[in-house]
């Protein structure tokens, strides 16, 4: 056994130190090295918490050193740069390039193979089709709301105050500002950094309601009212679920409530703050629509909608029978994919629970079509998205516009340290450790989010043009392509199933799922009605 290696080892080391200091007394300064290491080998011999220290005192702890290095190994020495995930390397690098101005061609072709099952691709055309120089925005709450909102195509993704630190937060805003797109403010409620950017703010609304919310964790309409009232407010955002952890509360621990993290949200200083799983306002599809109309009401005709990771699908479509039957509506709804994002969470919830984004739009597309509803509602794509072939994807299946939350990260310097839930993020992006997030100049970082917006909005407008299409709106899932298997591929067109328009509503030939499915839903309950 290596710790009684270490005993003897250390008697004889410590033996020949006190005979060669009887001839050269000098030699007992090695002691201040070498007594520490006896003293911390002799601890970890004798406590009983690690297995691997108390059988191999001192060398033991290499096992704990190289494990904490081991994502910084991975990403630098070992990853590929078509390693997936989180997120390759090409794509980061890409994000960093657009984000700093500098060159983003690659030479010598795709690193890709192409032959790969998953590979995908959009089918170019051989017809001229201009290229549209801007943006050309979508308009949420036209027609709806007395104070509707154009939206830029890409948009920054919930992420709250709290989870960021306050320079990465004012950067984000600030650069939102200066492109002219929409900052989520995440859960966290409204906080001076999100004000003092002087962005667009799509101001979100999670289960503790903060920023408006009672003494008793409750809704406070009055509170509401002056915060939706200010002018950065566009718009408003129910969450419903988060695709990091879909039906997970959240717990913010009381020694993290500082004076100001308690006012910006409206909780008692010093105390632990619980976000519920689910609302405590509605239980209902027909109560969220309720809740919809009275924010819209309350926030001088804003737009309002909903935040989701779908689950169980008939309760989307509840929604949707909700709509019908009441006549209220949202204007807008964000679907989040069940694979995670800048949310820290248990490994179950981003491994294994909620629809995957790909699939969720298309299925939430797919209901408001089938249900009568698609003009009437937004789709915005919230997962991954951080390419103008990303949007593209999105759109092909489904989405009206983008959101981003990693893409946005990677833009004020996010380097996927992988330490977003233990407030150390080296780069001072996800922490709020003052030493940490004063490196990041928010004169410097805002410009990057800026730029990394107008590029990748510059390219989706450039694939727009190579592929034939003349508008975002006009995307078909027809235009792009993914290999199955070796010798075949399927467009999306062939791989999803896509529904006529009102389909549903008027008993028309819908598949025995989707029929099945409707026919469980209640516009009364989110409970799934018996099969």
């Amino acid at each position: 056994m290596f710790r009684h290696w270490f005993f003897a080892i250390a008697a004889v080391l410590v033996a020949l130190i006190a005979v060669i200091a009887v001839f050269w007394p000098p030699v007992l300064w090695s002691l201040i090295i070498i007594a520490p290491l006896v003293l911390l080998g002799l601890y970890d011999s004798v406590q009983t918490r690690h297995t691997i220290r108390r059988n191999f005192p001192l060398i033991g702890h290499l096992r704990y050193l190289f494990e904490s290095l081991r994502p910084e190994i991975q990403q630098y020495f070992i990853e590929l740069n078509t390693d997936a995930y989180p997120i390759e390397r090409e794509v980061r690098s890409l994000v960093y390039q657009r984000a700093k101005g500098e060159l983003e061609t690659q030479p010598f072709g795709t690193q890709h193979d192409v032959n790969a099952i998953g590979y995908e691709w959009v089918a170019h055309a051989l017809v001229e089709t201009q290229r549209l120089e801007h943006d050309p925005r979508v308009e949420i709450g036209t027609g709806r709301c007395a104070k509707p909102y154009s939206a830029s195509h890409l948009n920054i993704s919930a992420m709250s105050y709290g989870s960021l630190s306050p320079h990465a937060i004012e950067a984000l805003s600030r650069g939102a500002r200066m492109g002219n797109f929409a900052h989520n403010t995440g859960e966290g409620a409204i906080s001076p950094y999100h004000l003092r950017g002087g962005g667009d703010l799509i101001w979100q609304i999670g289960t503790g309601y903060f920023g408006c919310r009672n003494s008793d964790g409750g809704f406070d309409d009055a509170v509401f009212s002056d915060n939706a009232s200010q002018d950065h407010v566009r718009m408003i955002e129910i969450k419903l679920s988060q695709g990091a952890k879909p039906g997970h509360g959240g717990v913010l621990p009381g020694v993290k409530v500082n004076k100001e993290i308690a006012e910006i949200r409206g909780v008692p200083q010093g105390q632990t703050v619980v976000s519920p799983p689910r609302h405590s306002t509605f239980n209902s599809p027909k109560g969220l629509l309720e809740f919809v109309e009275k924010l819209r009401e309350h926030s001088g005709g804003k737009p309002v909608g909903f935040k989701l990771c779908i689950g169980r699908r008939v309760e989307l479509l509840g929604i949707c029978k909700a709509i019908i039957e009441t006549g209220m509506c949202p204007d807008f709804i964000t679907v989040d994919g069940g694979e995670g994002g800048t949310g820290a969470a248990p490994l179950e919830f981003s491994n294994s629970v909620g629809m995957p984004a790909r699939d969720a739009w298309a299925f939430a597309h797919n209901a408001l079509v089938g249900a009568g509803l698609r003009d009437r509602v937004k789709i915005i794509a919230s997962g991954k998205i951080m390419t103008g072939f990303h949007m593209i994807r999105a759109m092909a299946l489904g989405a009206d516009l983008c959101n981003s939350a990693r893409g946005m990260m990677l833009a004020l310097g996010c380097i996927q340290a992988l330490r977003c839930n233990n407030d150390t993020c080296p780069t001072g992006v996800a922490t709020q450790n003052k030493a940490l997030y004063k490196g990041l100049v928010i004169e410097d970082k805002a410009p990057r989010v800026q730029r990394f917006h107008q590029a990748t909005i510059s390219s989706m407008l450039e694939l727009l043009s190579a592929i034939g299409v003349d508008h975002p709106s006009r995307i078909t899932p027809d235009l792009i392509f993914r290999r199955i298997s070796e010798h075949r591929i399927s467009t999306f067109e062939e791989a999803f199933e896509f529904l006529d328009p009102d389909v549903l509503v008027n008993n028309g030939p819908a598949p025995d799922l989707w029929r099945r499915e409707w026919e469980r839903a209640n516009a009364d309950s989110f409970a799934v009605a018996p099969a």
